[in-house]
């Protein structure tokens, strides 16, 4: 049965005051409707202003996405009653949205042979955001919920895509390239709550589609088609009809719920704003166009071209903009493989278990220390497993790498130490060995781990593998 899954993503703009008034965005941790006023409050006689930097992120974002902008935008009103919007009506774009028509790229395999595929992008248009629900209880058991209006009136772009998803999978891949473009572009902050919000709408071969509403997180949106997917596959095999309806995804039992079935365009009244005039926003597009940087598909073929990484680490280097700026910090001192693999692969991971976004990283590792660390790899001064260590100390109490290699004793033995930890794992297991001797493959990884005992693992277990064969060789003789 063939998968279909299409995106609504509203991602929210990175402006200091609301779509059409003078309110501030920053309520995040604020007392509920304490950053309002008379115009996102819907008041009789509150006139809106369309928030000139806000139209401006909507045009980048459309041109990073190669979208076709539109010469002319004109604000409607989407007519519905919520107890979260209190006009009674959602100003957004109908007819004359921003742009349509765009793409954006994911990959679809892993590794230097990765291939991607093409997403379509149907529009790009903005909106406000209604205010917050807040339920005692479930969504469906609840006798009671709070409104709060803070975030009325917030602007949003929203993204749509044409149904070209075909799993899960691809749907979450979709989601993290989106963000990662969104925040190259400086407009949006993915670590903000709420500040991308999906509505998921996903049909199987022979069946209604259906939609998912206000899915907060990305794995939430991985979860909740995976139980549509279930719940609509199940539904077909027994002959029964998957209608159109609109569902609510539950994060804590993980299922879907339906809310109500599914509105048509005409339920809900688009019409123009009569507040607001049309806006001809063509004479800023070429300046828009300037303002755009280096995106992560023209920085990863970069990375390849210029530092010679892989593919793998080209695609783990620019998906945060932030790993990307630390890793061209590092590489412009030392060896570009080199640094890659460690940031790609060691210091992500390390970031990954703690729950630390690079931001957080940098203040606690400059890229000068970076550099320090790997450095001293490079000299034998440290070992690979005193590096890691190195890394896992600073992340997690600071210091600097110098004084964690005086205070752990992480520093390499020399070649004096080393040889007489060779000498005294051989005397202590005569019977390892004999088994060598004997032809026994295992003694030898044995052997290896006892001398590593006895450095404290201050050696690598290359040039310990290397000594010791060449030691137990003098012994047969």
């Amino acid at each position: 049965m063939e998968v279909k899954i299409g995106l609504e993503c509203h991602a929210q703009l990175l402006t200091k005051s609301k779509l059409f008034c003078s309110c501030s965005t920053d309520y995040q941790g604020a007392e509920p409707n304490t950053h309002v006023c008379a115009t996102c409050l819907g008041l009789p006689g509150a006139l809106p202003v369309v928030n000139r930097r806000a139209v401006r992120y909507g045009i980048k974002i459309a041109l990073a996405l190669g979208c076709c902008v539109q010469p002319e935008i004109i604000f409607y009103r989407k007519n519905y009653y919520y107890p979260d919007l209190p006009r009674g009506f959602q100003i957004t774009q109908y007819d004359f949205p921003i742009a349509f028509d765009g793409l954006v790229r994911i990959a679809t395999g892993e590794g230097d042979g990765g291939k991607e595929r093409e997403i379509r992008i149907r529009r790009v248009h903005m909106e406000e955001d209604p205010g917050r629900l807040v339920y005692r209880g479930t969504i469906d058991t609840a006798t009671y919920a709070l409104v709060d209006y803070n975030r009325s009136g917030i602007p949003l772009v929203e993204i749509v895509t044409e149904p070209d998803l075909k799993s899960p999978k691809e749907a979450r891949a979709y989601l993290n390239k989106l963000r990662s473009i969104l925040e190259y572009l400086d407009v949006f902050d993915g670590d903000l709550e709420g500040s991308m919000r999906v509505d998921a709408n996903i049909s199987i071969e022979g069946g209604e589609r259906a939609e998912v509403k206000n899915i907060s997180s990305f794995k939430g949106v991985e979860r909740a088609l995976l139980f549509e997917i279930t719940r609509q596959k199940n539904m077909l095999r027994r002959g029964l009809t998957v209608r159109q309806e609109t569902r609510h995804y539950d994060e804590v039992r993980g299922i879907t719920l339906s809310m109500r079935t599914k509105e048509f365009e005409h339920d809900y009244r688009y019409f123009p704003e009569p507040d607001l005039v049309p806006i001809r926003i063509a004479p800023y597009i070429d300046d828009v166009r300037k303002e755009i940087p280096e995106l992560p598909d023209e920085k990863k073929q970069r990375f390849m071209a210029q530092y010679g990484i892989t593919r793998e680490h080209a695609n783990a280097l620019t998906y945060d903009l932030h790993i990307a700026d630390y890793f061209e910090a590092v590489a412009a001192t030392i060896e570009p493989r080199l640094s890659a693999t460690w940031i790609a692969d060691v210091l992500k991971g390390e970031l990954n278990y703690r729950s630390l976004a690079m931001r957080e990283a940098v203040t606690r590792i400059t890229p000068e220390q970076f550099v320090v660390i790997l450095t001293d790899l490079k000299r034998n001064v440290i070992t690979e497993r005193g590096a890691t260590e190195i890394i896992r100390e600073m992340l997690d109490h600071g210091g600097s790498p110098g004084e964690i290699i005086e205070q752990k004793g992480l520093g390499s033995v020399g070649g004096d130490e080393l040889a007489t930890a060779i000498e005294a794992a051989l005397k202590e297991n005569e019977a390892a060995v004999q088994d060598y001797h004997a032809g026994k493959q295992a003694a030898l990884n044995f052997l290896v781990g006892q001398v590593m005992k006895q450095t404290r693992g201050r050696s690598e277990p290359k040039e310990v593998r290397t000594r010791l064969e060449a030691r137990l060789l003098e012994y047969a003789k």
